[in-house]
């Protein structure tokens, strides 16, 4: 019996059928976790993650070395982008009550899914305000980074796409699109709980480079480090006109 589970989702007043909504899982395979079943790895991180416990609170016996590394700050860390389970970008976006904010230079892998555009929709009906920082097109920063990459004009193109699939949100209450054109360093994401930050390392797409998984009440200054770095390119930046 995982009596930890059990008394986390009791404080987070979720249910087997709750848990197995948010994970995309049979009820019957959550109860299976319930009584003692261990979940596979990608599951164990995204019921942390949805709990807001740390792993090994619910899973105290886990190996060490089958989990993302961490440090002393983070909560984890994902060795590269495309690693990050959709749940966590969905939990991550879903919990936000305050504010939601997301600086990129075209962030595609989110502009191009239609249920997390849904989620961004709904979370700011409910109050949430969401700033989304888009990397302007036509800076000559995009440019490089492109070449930096290797793919030229492509990373231009991806950001002028996840602009026009972007943009229909800026007609929503609650959300604004600006376009910077600053050297980005990390690309962000983060709600008034928690900071996804993306490291953007020479030579590498940010889908193949680190992520860094900070919770703001337990890593504060690490935190506000992040969220300072976003307001200030946000008091840069510019309207995103039609």
């Amino acid at each position: 019996m995982n009596t930890a589970l059990r008394e986390a989702m009791a404080a987070s007043q979720l249910t087997d059928t709750d848990v197995a909504t948010h994970l995309g899982v049979d009820p019957k395979t959550v109860r299976r976790w319930m009584t003692g079943q261990r979940p596979y790895p990608r599951h164990r991180w995204a019921v942390a993650d949805l709990l807001g416990v740390a792993e090994a609170e619910l899973w105290p016996d886990e190996d060490p070395s089958s989990a993302p590394p961490t440090s002393p700050h983070a909560q984890r860390v994902y060795p590269h982008r495309w690693q990050v389970p959709r749940e966590v970008w969905n939990d991550l976006f879903t919990s936000a009550e305050q504010e939601i904010g997301i600086l990129i230079y075209s962030g595609l892998f989110l502009a191009d899914d239609a249920g997390m555009l849904k989620v961004l929709a709904e979370r700011a009906q409910h109050g949430a305000s969401v700033r989304i920082l888009l990397g302007d097109p036509d800076s000559q920063h995009i440019q490089r980074r492109g070449e930096d990459e290797g793919v030229g004009d492509a990373l231009a193109s991806r950001a002028r796409n996840a602009l026009l699939l972007f943009r229909p949100l800026g007609d929503l209450g609650g959300i604004e699109i600006r376009l910077h054109s600053t050297v980005l360093y990390s690309s962000l994401f983060f709600t008034e709980k928690r900071v996804l930050a993306n490291q953007h390392l020479h030579g590498l797409p940010a889908a193949k480079s680190p992520v860094v998984v900070l919770d703001r009440a337990t890593s504060p200054d690490m935190a506000e480090t992040y969220i300072r770095s976003f307001e200030l390119v946000w008091q840069e930046a510019k309207p995103a006109t039609r």
